[in-house]
């Protein structure tokens, strides 16, 4: 925790979350206080969450603030509806800071009804190179510490959830060091996530229909990961399926192995020039069923699509060294396509 964080200064939640509705910075002392008091609440919480439906599962969001503010439009404001983030919540997107800053005093305000789990880009390597950092030091300043505030608040996010006992919920996926639950509790993740081992390959690996067991993953870390994977996982710890964020998809979700496996992906066109669709997943009951849950499919905001011609126009406002990292983005990982899935694009 910061030990600069003045324990005396009072936040107004209602004030604030009326200024992050509205996509207003906060003041850096503010935001400090923020990440102090949820990492005050976050240490209590275990590796592993449990939550009961109904529930809404909302996968990677990267910064994509209007986006976010969609996803309530259409699925319902806390506290009104239980939400469980699954992790992705800065990079790519510009605007980073204010979802960042919105989830957590959601958190905050309503911590029985906001869960946030941990994803590949809640890190301090990643976000040094896909936004983030770029986008704290634009709206901050060269001597602003809000990067540092936000990344060391990331390490105190939980790794995974569990619904009604039988939904297992993780940003990536599994890992070969992971055969039970009680693998997961004995992680140490107040830390910077690692290159390898459970901590990584949670965050990191991906289902392939190809695959019967595991392969290192081309992301560089995690694991790709097959059926007799997931029949396995499933069978030793009685869990029903498995739902994950992770991976874009055009349509905004996927269901791999008759629905054991599935990938909610909640960013609409994302990068502003993808073109996919985005979806939630609302998981309505504990009885099993067809009618358990659903995913609610949705298109970009108008204010998203506005937003990004604004900033096209203006000549692009987180410009790294002259270069617009959306075109970056697209030529990095313009090898990445998984060409199995053609529903799925492999992206960092």
């Amino acid at each position: 925790m910061n030990g600069n964080v003045d324990t005396s200064y009072s936040l107004d939640l209602d004030e604030c979350l009326e200024k992050s509705y509205k996509g207003q910075l906060l003041s850096e002392p503010v935001i400090d206080q923020l990440c102090f008091k949820l990492k005050e609440l976050l240490i209590k919480e275990s590796n592993i969450v449990h939550i009961q439906s109904p529930v809404t599962l909302v996968g990677d969001i990267h910064g994509q603030f209007y986006d976010l503010l969609e996803i309530f439009k259409i699925g319902g404001y806390p506290p009104n509806i239980n939400y469980l983030f699954l992790g992705d919540y800065v990079d790519r997107g510009y605007h980073s800071i204010e979802t960042i800053t919105l989830l957590i005093i959601l958190k905050l305000k309503y911590p029985q009804r906001i869960n946030l789990i941990r994803g590949n880009h809640e890190s301090r390597q990643i976000t040094t190179n896909y936004g983030f950092y770029t986008e704290c030091l634009t709206k901050y300043g060269l001597a602003s510490q809000v990067w540092a505030i936000f990344t060391d608040l990331f390490d105190y996010l939980v790794l995974a959830a569990v619904i009604d006992n039988d939904l297992f919920c993780v940003h990536g996926g599994l890992s070969p060091n992971v055969q039970t639950i009680d693998s997961i509790l004995v992680i140490d993740r107040f830390k910077e996530t690692p290159h390898d081992g459970p901590m990584a390959d949670l965050v990191w690996s991906d289902p392939d229909l190809e695959l019967l067991n595991f392969r290192i993953s081309s992301r560089g870390a995690g694991y790709q990961f097959g059926i007799n994977v997931v029949n396995k996982f499933l069978q030793v710890n009685n869990f029903e399926k498995i739902f994950r964020a992770h991976q874009l998809c055009n349509e905004g979700y996927q269901v791999f192995w008759k629905g054991k496996v599935n990938t909610v992906w909640s960013a609409p066109n994302y990068c502003y020039r993808c073109g996919n669709k985005a979806s939630i997943c609302e998981i309505f009951s504990s009885i099993q069923g067809p009618d358990r849950f659903r995913f609610n499919v949705f298109d970009a905001s108008p204010e998203s699509e506005k937003e990004f011609m604004r900033v096209m126009n203006s000549g692009g406002e987180f410009e790294n060294e002259g270069s617009n990292p959306i075109d970056e983005l697209l030529n990095l990982n313009e090898s990445r396509i998984n060409k199995k899935a053609p529903y799925v694009e492999y992206f960092m």
